[in-house]
């Protein structure tokens, strides 16, 4: 059965909640912190792939082709996953996304039936 974009829209809330509540744990020197989060990224990415690119375009400043990359590059190039990527995603992507996830929710609820 084929996900819905609601349902992806959720994963990647639901990611970013959890990426929130590693780093509260601690850094990304912490290796369990930083594969955990990793993995978070790997759902996000393949979240957004599955995503209809008609609704992903609510938000166009958003690199939604990136965000779906960030599944690909852990996962099949895990030793060249890098700390410094890592932190720099989390402090400049993590917010945009989290207005991205709320304007995407936003166009949905647009969608719905009145009545």
């Amino acid at each position: 059965m084929k996900r819905r974009d609601r349902e992806r829209i959720d994963d990647v809330e639901v990611a970013l909640i959890a990426i929130g509540s590693h780093l509260a744990r601690g850094g990304l020197d912490d290796g369990l912190v930083f594969d955990a989060i990793r993995i978070r990224f790997i759902e996000i990415g393949e979240a957004v792939k599955g995503i209809d690119g008609a609704l992903l375009n609510v938000a166009p400043e958003i690199p939604w082709q990136e965000i779906a990359g960030m599944r690909d590059r852990p996962t099949h190039h895990y030793f060249d996953t890098s700390h410094a990527i890592l932190q720099a995603t989390i402090d400049h992507d993590i917010p945009l996304l989290w207005d991205a996830v709320g304007l995407l929710r936003e166009a949905l609820a647009g969608d719905r039936p009145k009545g």
